[in-house]
């Protein structure tokens, strides 16, 4: 049992570590009780799927554009003060959301403005804190590491939903935004702690010549390519999320507790996949793991639209259907593998890049991971709109394994990539593996 349970090593070693993963849980959780709580509150106002799906579009700009140029900035600039400085932004954000809650404005626009907002801090919050953590723990302790970071978001996004639909259902928008306000406070005062960190290597000055030279790099990197296509298609194709508040409105019954309880599943299915994450470290073939991992997670969302598909409606008074557990089991299921994947992209990014091109490859990195969902809410949503919610998962899900094994086909060399030192496709940048900060 000991060798199954997650490694905690880097907690206990890196005391500035310990502070982030502190901070970066708490306004996780903010951020997932948002994202539901806007998602409600723009169907309530609009009444349209599509509309919720919009919602991940408006956002999808911002992270393309900020999130290559902030990988640029993270790279030029000491990454604590980029860290601190975008989670204050993040703060004043989520103060607007609570004072347009609490004024009742009802204006879709302006909730579409403060996401825009939130989602161009987060594309350079996200790639400074990835960057950092090669310098907090060194590259051995990176799987560990991140499937600590698994582990955080998959509480972030059961608590945060849960706590989110709790909230609207109680004591309505305004109260829930407010609770994201304290959490985020919170955050910034651990994040302040953090000791200074400078990139190391040649320092390029934010710009266009240095994002450029980023994607350059990529370029020559097929394997960390890879990560970004696949994780594209799993997203794109396959994220249900987008389709909860239809299926707790009309389908499965429940309303916004429906919604919570089904978005806290993924987030569930995360948990379990970080606490048991002991074997992950041993695991070499990272490639092949990727690549299971996202048929996995297809395979589950299609079986999510299989069972929406079967469930007769609301019942009566309002409550939800007993088809809500197997749909949140589904969803369990579905994030297990997600994390999973996740656990072993995030290592091979980290791990074959140089300390100075971190922040410019992490920034790739967050367009994809946070981007691909974003234009899934809008495929799904609309896909929603044309054939049933039911539909769009099962579409969505088998679209997903498909192609993932077509790429397995075009690209063997990722499947066949080995992390071991001298194996296929191993890159690693020896001087991360020297220089762990540990603090005090």
């Amino acid at each position: 049992m000991p060798q199954l349970l997650m490694d905690l090593t880097p907690l206990r070693i890196s005391a500035p570590y310990r502070r982030m993963w502190v901070g970066t849980s708490l306004s996780g959780i903010g951020t997932a009780l948002t994202t539901v709580v806007v998602g409600l509150q723009v169907y309530d106002i609009t009444g349209s799927t599509a509309s919720v799906g919009l919602v991940g579009l408006v956002g999808f700009l911002p992270l393309v554009l900020l999130g290559l140029y902030g990988g640029a900035v993270v790279d030029a600039h000491d990454r604590r003060t980029v860290v601190v400085a975008t989670a204050a932004g993040l703060l004043v954000v989520s103060l607007g959301l609570a004072a347009q809650a609490f004024a009742g404005v009802e204006d879709v626009r302006l909730l579409y403005v403060l996401v825009a907002v939130q989602n161009g801090l987060f594309a350079i919050n996200s790639p400074a804190r990835s960057a950092i953590v090669p310098r907090l723990v060194g590259l051995p302790l990176l799987p560990a590491a991140n499937a600590l970071a698994s582990l955080s978001g998959g509480i972030s996004m059961t608590v945060g939903p849960l706590l989110g639909g709790v909230l609207v259902g109680w004591a309505g928008y305004g109260p829930a935004y407010a609770v994201e306000v304290v959490m985020l406070g919170v955050a910034l005062t651990t994040l302040v702690a953090l000791p200074p960190l400078p990139p190391e290597g040649v320092v390029r000055r934010a710009g266009l010549r240095s994002v450029l030279e980023g994607l350059r790099h990529l370029r020559g990197e097929p394997v960390v390519r890879g990560t970004f296509v696949v994780d594209l298609t799993a997203m794109v194709l396959a994220m249900p999320r987008v389709l909860f508040p239809a299926i707790g409105a009309v389908l499965i019954g429940g309303g916004a507790t429906t919604v919570g309880v089904l978005t806290a599943g993924i987030a569930a299915g995360s948990i379990l996949a970080g606490v048991f994450s002991g074997p992950l470290g041993r695991v070499h073939r990272q490639g092949t793991a990727v690549l299971v991992s996202v048929v996995g997670w297809g395979l589950s969302v299609a079986a999510f639209g299989v069972v929406v598909a079967l469930a007769p409606g609301p019942v009566p008074g309002g409550g939800a259907h007993w088809t809500l557990w197997p749909a949140t089991a589904c969803m369990v299921l579905a994030g297990t593998f997600d994390t999973v994947s996740a656990v072993f992209r995030t290592t091979i990014l980290q791990a074959a890049t140089p300390d100075a091109l971190r922040g410019r490859l992490q920034g790739v990195f967050i367009v994809v991971v946070a981007g691909g969902p974003r234009l899934g809410d809008a495929v799904l949503g609309g896909l929603g709109a044309a054939v049933g919610e039911a539909g769009a998962a099962l579409a969505g899900g088998l679209a997903c394994v498909v192609g993932v094994l077509l790429f397995t086909l075009a690209q063997p060399a990722f499947r066949a990539y080995d992390a071991r030192p001298g194996a296929a496709g191993h890159g690693v940048e020896r001087g991360a593996e020297r220089g762990v900060e540990r603090g005090a």
